[in-house]
């Protein structure tokens, strides 16, 4: 081992690990170290490649080594943050503060910015941190890791710096075989039913970052229909006729999917729909209605609890959704849906995580200014709309004149902005239509 090698590793006990996977860990902290160390411009970009092929050599044991020793090796000074601590209690001039900021930011995120100058650099950051999030319950001390990436991905990837893109037929193949891949909402069977979704009533956006054009970090889709839509399967149907572009009323989001579990706490939906809605506007000035159809994936899990709890009419339901053939007699899922609609609208209003709503989707249309509009019995009969939402499905109403309203006082209070329909279905005085 070399004096540079031997004084970087000393005190993180790699010594003694079985060669096998230290030394590739060690060539590749050292190339990172060679990385930071450098000032030019020209060879930084080199020296970037080949500390970027280092650490994606890694594997298994080498590649936890690997981050372990990111997280010691990369950390900030103690002792200079208590100097220029001690400096801004002395005199808290802006210079002082500045100092201050410096000495606290950890090496880590200069490597990692520096890394960034690589071919493919933005990627494999995003692959990194998906790996540091998949360890984080055996390796604790890896979220400074994931927190340093959160801060350079939501700088380097705000909607500012992004590629707004509509995908169509014609978008190149590549994107379109990433459409079927990362789909997280309801599954693209077939190139037919990818097809469908793409015609003249359908729209699919996403934003793409340059430097990976054929990745899109997120898409919607939606389609422009005549009426707000209460089920996905007519939607989904790849035989469908094309909807004559007169009778366009309303534009229903249907689906949208973040595509890479580096970006977990990168949101990008906000600015999305809005890029969206801006679009659509300029294409047809008359529309006004934009809404969702969406499921409501923490309710399922909401009644089996409720009805452990020793809810009588969440068991009912929990009970009766768990034999498939209830859908199949029209009488006796009419019956369920009196029962359960209920439940959901109280779901709604009721269950929390923390002040927020339980149900993520809820928590993300609603911090966006939409109203929750209306539930829909047998909305998503899929297996997958059966499993998450007990084949339930969620209106977001996003009227234009109210959406900034309806934002502060979800922010504010943290009110959940519903229709008087809801609000009646909660204390079982109105069955929603489906």
């Amino acid at each position: 081992m070399t004096g540079f090698e031997r004084s970087t590793f000393e005190g993180t006990g790699w010594a003694a690990q079985p060669a096998d996977y230290a030394g590739d860990a060690r060539r590749a902290i050292e190339r990172c170290h060679v990385l930071l160390s450098d000032r030019g411009e020209v060879s930084g970009e080199r020296l970037a490649n080949e500390a970027l092929t280092a650490y994606e050599s890694l594997t298994g044991a080498s590649l936890d080594a690997f981050l372990t020793f990111l997280t010691k090796q990369f950390a900030p000074d103690a002792e200079s943050i208590d100097r220029a601590l001690e400096a801004v209690r002395r005199h808290p001039s802006p210079e002082a503060l500045a100092a201050l900021q410096l000495a606290m930011e950890p090496p880590r995120r200069e490597v990692f910015r520096r890394l960034n100058l690589a071919r493919g650099g933005t990627a494999a950051l995003i692959e990194l941190r998906r790996r540091v999030l998949c360890g984080l319950a055996s390796h604790p001390e890896w979220a400074v890791i994931s927190a340093d990436l959160e801060q350079l991905l939501r700088s380097w990837l705000n909607g500012g710096f992004l590629e707004f893109r509509r995908i169509d037929w014609h978008t190149p193949t590549p994107v379109l075989e990433n459409l079927i891949k990362y789909e997280a909402v309801h599954h693209i069977r077939d190139w037919a039913d990818l097809r469908r979704r793409l015609q003249d009533d359908r729209r699919c956006f996403g934003f793409f970052h340059p430097s990976m054009p054929h990745e899109p970090l997120i898409f919607t889709e939606l389609a422009l229909t005549g009426e707000l839509s209460a089920r996905v399967q007519p939607l989904l149907d790849p035989d469908s006729p094309v909807l004559d572009r007169k009778a366009r009323s309303f534009a229903v989001f249907y689906s949208i999917s973040s595509c890479h579990d580096g970006l977990r706490g990168v949101s990008f939906g906000n600015s999305l729909i809005r890029r969206v809605v801006d679009t659509l506007r300029r294409e047809y000035p008359r529309l006004r209605t934009f809404a969702t159809l969406s499921p409501i994936p923490g309710f399922r899990g909401w009644l089996d609890q409720a009805a452990r709890n020793g809810n009588s009419a969440a068991a009912a339901a929990s009970a009766v959704l768990a034999d498939a053939s209830c859908f199949a007699d029209a009488e006796r899922a009419d019956e369920l849906g009196r029962t359960i609609l209920p439940l959901c609208a109280t779901y709604f209003l009721n269950a929390k995580r923390g002040e927020e709503p339980a149900d993520p989707v809820a928590r993300f249309h609603l911090g966006n200014g939409a109203r929750l509009e209306r539930i829909n019995w047998l909305g998503d009969t899929s297996q997958a709309g059966l499993d998450r939402s007990g084949s339930l499905t969620a209106n977001y109403l996003y009227r234009l004149s109210d959406i900034e309203r309806n934002h502060r006082a979800y922010v504010k209070d943290r009110r959940v902005v519903v229709s008087r329909q809801v609000q009646l279905a909660a204390v079982g005085e109105l069955a929603i239509a489906s």
